[in-house]
């Protein structure tokens, strides 16, 4: 689609062609005209789709000079690359040098950034908790914010970033949000309900053409790593599932601490690849393990492994999603003699993030499977008890339960009384 069709300024779309911009990608298709309306937002697309450069050029639109004292526009990125990747997509699309650009992160000095933002600034990216900290100081004024922009949301769900996200965005009397992610899930909702009501959702998939021949995939979305533990177990005794398999984790040591997780049951026909310890089961390659009859689970260790090869194993257990999406699609991809063969995936909300990229890479979503009734959901230890729930046809155990009012917090302990962390303005 032509540039025309997003209703820009003539400065901006003669920026974009300069740019080497001519087309306008879907997402800026479908968001463009909500952003510069000010509606809320939550935008789900794969990198490279154009996340940027449509937030970029809708901020653009809407300050169009800057002339205000205070910034009217705070994005957060997760980290140092990505602030300077966007404040370039800035000063390759903003021709008008009256709009302010200044970025902060950890590797420069807290005085420096202030004295950069009491110089003036309309547009402000950071890094989450470096924004908090200077506002913490007084040095980010808040007041005139129109925009609250948090790119890569699931990254920074990833760092642990939520608590000055929410922090920053409550400190804003009103302004519009928009959400920028590569995958909507629980964690993301439980960082953005605080401040925001009712947005629009889009999601944009851009799916590969190509179809890749693979094992048939299941997915199961659990809460934590604990959880995936007691899914394995429960599976695994199933007579059903009485055959070989290959689980797969990412160091030697979850390997160890996932073979010591399992019931005895379990446990029993359980082998561990090259295993740290050699009073434990295991064995020194997977066709050792696929002709003894003896074991019927083999732990493999993504770390120091290797390439291995897997076709004459029916079962593929990731419990933990590769970092790289390369190796697992490795795995998955379908030999020309194969029989019915299976991939299952354990997955938490965070590392859905990569199943979103390995879903784009095959050319297709994998199937969601619903936790199996009977499966304990970890929730915790307190002193005294231990917090399980086991899942039932009535409550499929979501991962995150509402604070008690007791424990709800609406304002930050170390600013001690210097700046709270609520709608009341300290500048």
């Amino acid at each position: 689609m032509l540039l025309d069709t997003l209703k820009l300024s003539k400065p901006l779309i003669k920026a974009m062609t300069e740019a080497g911009f001519l087309t306008a990608k879907e997402v800026q298709l479908k968001t463009m005209s909500r952003m510069i309306g000010a509606q809320d937002m939550i935008v789900s697309a794969p990198e490279g789709s154009g996340k940027t450069t449509a937030y970029v050029l809708a901020t653009l639109m809407r300050l169009k000079f800057g002339v205000e004292e205070a910034p009217r526009a705070l994005i957060l990125v997760p980290d140092k690359d990505r602030v300077q990747s966007v404040l370039e997509q800035f000063e390759l699309l903003n021709k008008n040098k009256s709009i302010r650009v200044i970025g902060m992160h950890g590797d420069q000095s807290v005085e420096s950034q202030m004295d950069a933002l009491a110089d003036g600034a309309d547009i402000v990216v950071s890094t989450p908790e470096r924004a908090r900290a200077i506002y913490l100081k007084l040095g980010l004024n808040l007041n005139k914010i129109i925009m609250f922009i948090v790119d890569d949301a699931e990254l920074i769900i990833k760092k642990g970033l939520q608590l000055p996200v929410s922090e920053l965005a409550r400190s804003i009397t009103r302004c519009q949000h928009l959400i920028f992610t590569e995958v909507i899930h629980g964690k993301l909702h439980h960082m953005i309900d605080p401040f925001m009501n009712f947005p629009v959702i889009i999601e944009i998939e851009n799916l590969s053409e190509q179809k890749l021949d693979t094992r048939n995939q299941v997915l199961y979305n659990v809460p934590d790593f604990r959880t995936k533990i007691n899914l394995l177990n429960l599976l695994s005794e199933r007579p059903e599932n009485n055959t070989k398999c290959i689980v797969f984790v990412n160091t030697r040591l979850t390997a160890q601490k996932l073979y010591k997780g399992l019931i005895p049951s379990v446990q029993k026909t359980a082998a561990i690849l090259n295993p740290l310890f050699f009073d434990q089961p295991g064995f020194s390659s997977v066709v050792d393990f696929v002709e003894n009859s003896e074991f019927s689970t083999l732990i493999v260790a993504n770390e120091g492994t290797g390439v291995i090869f897997v076709q004459q194993v029916p079962v593929l257990i990731h419990l933990e999603v590769p970092d790289e999406k390369e190796t697992y699609l490795n795995r998955v991809m379908k030999d020309v003699n194969s029989e019915e063969l299976i991939s299952v995936i354990f997955s938490t909300d965070i590392e859905l993030a990569t199943v979103k990229k390995i879903e784009h890479a095959i050319g297709h979503p994998i199937p969601k499977q619903d936790l199996p009734e009977g499966l304990i959901i970890y929730k915790g230890k307190s002193k005294t008890n231990s917090k399980d729930v086991v899942v039932n046809e009535e409550a499929t155990g979501a991962a995150f339960h509402k604070k008690k009012e007791s424990n709800a917090k609406d304002y930050n302990f170390s600013s001690r009384e210097k700046a709270k962390m609520n709608r009341k303005k300290k500048h």
